[in-house]
């Protein structure tokens, strides 16, 4: 592996024990610098080496407004309004801030399971202009930070969070979204797509009968369905529509065409939603109080204290 930093390139091997740079071993390796290049793209802040599992594992060592600046890029669009842009840069900080966990090797991944992050490279002036509008604000409830989620598109209607994750939050309720864009789709899914879909949830097709929806949820999604001959409910249906490939659980079945709406699992805020909000002259704190009712926008700034590091795989 070849790092690129401004102090020359740094060559690390994954060796019996530990971290291998320079003919040197160490059980992982910091390296405190002010940005560095990892195949071909640009990160602020320094980068720790260290092995697990086998692998080398690189993980960026970051502030918390420099990792926003990268974070924007890969989840909202540049073009949409400033005021969407705010509210994105406040649910992706709280999502952060509340999954910080000391004992881990590091707090989030850099991908969609998490929230992309993109880094240096990608960082653009109108989201420098959010993230510093709006520097260190987070939603909270209850004095502490919110699970923040969102999604790109409703469908018109926002999900409650029991349907997707089985935990209801208070602040995370099925919301009327009329300004988002309905984005309409249909899906073909093959039989061979649900079987698969079904075994990768640990069950067996009884028949060849194509999806069945027998219960909706109280944003319209599903909650219950049949397929091939199996009934699956809950959170667990949802996971197998996500499986099936569908873009949202806000959907229904001719034979085995799936058509729907909405794009990702419709908890918390939609960025469309958010976009259309923005463009209907609402601001970012009426944004974030659609979506999330009953939380306050909280400083976690304490004092002069800097916000935290984070640390990113």
């Amino acid at each position: 592996m070849v790092l690129k930093t401004p102090e020359g390139e740094v060559r690390a091997l994954l060796g019996g024990e530990g971290v291998v740079v320079e003919g040197r071993a160490y059980p992982y390796l910091d390296l405190p610098v002010p940005y560095f290049t990892l195949g071909g793209r640009a990160y602020r802040g320094g980068v720790r080496l260290l092995p697990q599992g086998g692998r080398l594992l690189v993980v960026n060592l970051v502030l918390l407004e420099d990792y926003l600046l990268g974070v924007l890029p890969g989840e909202m669009p540049e073009g949409f309004p400033l005021e969407a842009l705010k509210a994105q840069a406040v649910v992706a900080r709280t999502f952060a801030v509340s999954r910080l966990d000391p004992r881990a090797p590091y707090d989030l991944c850099a991908d969609e399971r998490c929230q992309v992050y993109l880094g240096l490279s990608a960082e653009k002036p109108r989201y420098q202009e959010a993230v510093a509008a709006t520097r260190g604000q987070v939603l909270s409830y209850g004095g502490q930070a919110i699970t923040a989620l969102y999604h790109a598109d409703s469908g018109g209607m926002t999900a409650g969070s029991e349907e997707i994750f089985q935990k209801a939050l208070p602040y995370l309720r099925p919301r009327p979204d009329p300004y988002t864009r309905k984005t309409s789709w249909r899906y073909q899914v093959s039989p061979a797509q649900a079987e698969k879909a079904l075994r990768s949830l640990g069950l067996a097709p009884r028949s060849q009968d194509p999806p069945q929806v027998l219960e909706r949820t109280a944003s319209g999604r599903v909650f219950r369905v049949r397929l091939m001959g199996v009934e699956v409910r809950g959170p667990e249906a949802q996971r197998l529509l996500r499986l099936m490939g569908l873009p949202s659980a806000l959907a229904d079945f001719q034979g085995f065409e799936a058509v729907g709406q909405g794009v990702g699992h419709g908890v918390g805020l939609s960025q469309w939603g958010a976009k259309g909000m923005a463009e209907a002259g609402f601001g970012y704190r009426e944004i974030l109080g659609h979506y999330f009712p009953g939380t306050s926008l909280s400083d976690l700034l304490i004092g002069q204290a800097s916000p935290p590091a984070l640390a990113l795989r």
